[in-house]
C-alpha cells in the first residue's frame, strides 16, 4: 500500500459522520484521520446518528475505532470542538462541557491565519423541515438511509468490476429539482445568520453538500458529509481553506480486518 504521508493542516473540519449507520463510511474517515495532523478540529454536528441508534444498534468496531481516535487527538493536546447537529442532538444538552479534552459548543466562531471570522455550526436550525416537521424529517431520514443502502449495494457491485467509490445518492440528489431549490434556500438562511454574526463567512454541514461559494458577500463553505462524498474541510498555515474529497483523492475501496489493536482498519486500493 502506498504511503501519502502525514498532512499537516491548522485546522479540520468534519461533519455528518453519522456513526451507527451502515451508510457511515469509518474506514475511509479512519485513513483520513491516520494521515493529517492539526492543531484543531472541529466536529461539526451528527457525528454519532442518535436517530438510527434508538431504532436500532448497529455499532461495528470500525465506528468505535473513530471514536477513539478523536479522543487520542485529544490527549494528544489537538484542540477538539464538537457542535452538535439535529441527528445527535441529545449533545447539546452538555454545552460547555469537556469530554476526555473535548469541549461541547452550540455554535463556535473560528478565526484563520489570516483573520478571517467564520460562524461555525451545523446548520439544522436553518432547516425549515427539522425545525418545524420533526416527524417528516424523521420519514425523510428513513427514505434517505434506504437509498444509502442501495448506494452501498451499487458501490460493491462497482468494486467487483475495478472501479472506485460514487456516490449515486449524491447524483440523484443534483437531479432533483426540489432538493435543488432545498439546498438554494438553506445556504441563503445560513449566509445570512452569518451577516447577522458580523462575521466573513459561515462554515456548515447538514445537507450533505460539500460547497465552497461567496454569497452576496458572505464566505458559505459546506464541509460535507461522511456517507456520501467523504469530504473535509482544511484551513493550511496560512489561512488558506479547501475542500477534500478524501474518497477521490485515494481512490480507494473501503474494507476492515479483524485485529486485535484499535489502530488497525485498512484501505486496499482497486483500478481507477
Amino acid at each position: 500500500m502506498a504511503d501519502f504521508g502525514i498532512r499537516r493542516y491548522r485546522t479540520v473540519f468534519i461533519s455528518d459522520v453519522h456513526l451507527g449507520t451502515k451508510g457511515c463510511q469509518a474506514e475511509l474517515l479512519l485513513d483520513f484521520i491516520r494521515h493529517i495532523e492539526c492543531d484543531s478540529l472541529y466536529l461539526v454536528g451528527d457525528i454519532i446518528d442518535g436517530w438510527k441508534l434508538r431504532s436500532g444498534w448497529h455499532w461495528p468496531q470500525s465506528h468505535n475505532d473513530v471514536v477513539q481516535k478523536i479522543l487520542r487527538l485529544a490527549r494528544k493536546g489537538v484542540n477538539v470542538i464538537y457542535v452538535p447537529g439535529n441527528h445527535d442532538d441529545r449533545v447539546r444538552e452538555f454545552t460547555g462541557v469537556h469530554f476526555g479534552g473535548v469541549v461541547v459548543a452550540r455554535d463556535a466562531i473560528h478565526e484563520t491565519a489570516d483573520g478571517k471570522r467564520f460562524l461555525v455550526t451545523h446548520g439544522d436550525e436553518f432547516d425549515g423541515v427539522v425545525q418545524h416537521a420533526r416527524w417528516l424529517a424523521i420519514l425523510g431520514d428513513y427514505s434517505y438511509r434506504a437509498l444509502l443502502a442501495a448506494n452501498t449495494l451499487f458501490n460493491r457491485a462497482r468494486r467487483r468490476l475495478g472501479f472506485g467509490y460514487w456516490s449515486l445518492s449524491a447524483y440523484l440528489k443534483t437531479r432533483v429539482k426540489n432538493a435543488l431549490q432545498f439546498v438554494e434556500n438553506f445556504e441563503a438562511a445560513v449566509a445570512d445568520e452569518a451577516r447577522r454574526r458580523g462575521v466573513d463567512g459561515v462554515i456548515c454541514g447538514h445537507i450533505h453538500k460539500a460547497e465552497m461559494r461567496d454569497i452576496d458577500g458572505i464566505v458559505y463553505i459546506n464541509d460535507g458529509d461522511w456517507v456520501e462524498s467523504c469530504s473535509a474541510l482544511v484551513e493550511h498555515p496560512d489561512g488558506r481553506l479547501e475542500i477534500l474529497e478524501w474518497a477521490k483523492i485515494r481512490s480507494w475501496s473501503a474494507i476492515t480486518r479483524t485485529v486485535d489493536t484499535v489502530d488497525e482498519a485498512i484501505l486496499e486500493p482497486v483500478a481507477a
